[in-house]
């Protein structure tokens, strides 16, 4: 593996690799005209959290939460820190490459006046949220939180950058301090994405978050068999997540070319070298 970017862009311009994941977004266009090297995107079930740990004061209050969501540009990061290689999120985990995606909830969109009335009415004015970020969470993290931290300053929100280590990130920031940076794959179904980081018994539950109606309808969905009626259900799940979960989720960017994990789904052998 060569985490190192520059490496890696390197590599593959040499020759040296046949393919690589995770281009530098600010050097892609160059890569573009570069002979014999195709750029493949697609939107697929990745997606960038920023969980808070909603058992803690004040993460405990959802206006905070709100706030907190109305406070992030989403249009901005796509275009600055993705070049517009994504799609924006919506606070919930499903993507339009999944089969009951909510199309019809409307879109959060960046409105300080809101993040500033929740805000007021959760009666945390003036306090400081310490938003911890590493470019171990997924390259670009460090320059989101910079972004977020200013466009939050226009709500009268004040977030705190803390800038951690790569090493030990995953051991020693995530589930551990209150707010922080994180990326999830997806998962094929919302059954199975919503079980493994929502869903209340949950161990990656990374927002420790709970909602008695949210884990009674994934219970329920699981066994109805009446199409329109289940889809009813992860509809109302991707509302509760939205507007009640513990994690802002502003973008899904475009990476791979299966939908769900890098390296096309991690059969890239199998699918580009054996079979030609």
């Amino acid at each position: 593996m060569i985490n190192d970017v520059n490496a890696r862009t390197t590599a593959l311009q040499t020759g040296q690799v046949d393919v690589i994941i995770r281009c530098d977004r600010k050097t892609v266009h160059l890569l573009k005209k570069s002979p014999g090297i195709q750029i493949v995107k697609t939107t697929g079930t990745k997606h960038f959290t920023i969980p808070m740990h909603s058992d803690l004061t004040p993460y405990n209050n959802n206006d905070v939460r709100l706030a907190l969501k109305y406070a992030i540009d989403r249009e901005q990061l796509l275009k600055t820190v993705m070049r517009g290689y994504g799609a924006i999120g919506n606070d919930h985990p499903i993507s339009p490459a999944n089969r009951y995606f909510a199309s019809e909830l409307p879109q959060r969109k960046y409105d300080p006046d809101k993040a500033k009335y929740h805000l007021k009415k959760a009666g945390v004015t003036g306090h400081t949220f310490n938003l911890h970020a590493a470019d171990a969470a997924f390259a670009g993290a460090v320059d989101v939180a910079i972004l977020y931290k200013e466009q939050a300053a226009k709500a009268g929100i004040n977030i705190k950058v803390i800038r951690e280590p790569n090493d030990g990130y995953w051991s020693d920031v995530w589930l551990k301090k209150e707010w922080c940076f994180s990326y999830w794959w997806g998962r094929p179904t919302e059954d199975w994405m919503f079980s493994t980081t929502y869903a209340a018994n949950s161990n990656w539950n990374e927002g420790f978050w709970q909602n008695d109606r949210f884990n009674e309808l994934l219970k329920t969905a699981r066994a109805e068999l009446d199409e329109k009626k289940r889809r009813e259900m992860y509809v109302e799940m991707q509302r509760i997540v939205r507007d009640e979960g513990a994690s802002v989720i502003p973008l899904f960017p475009h990476e791979n070319v299966a939908a769900n994990i890098e390296m096309d789904g991690c059969k890239l052998p199998e699918r580009w070298w054996f079979e030609s």
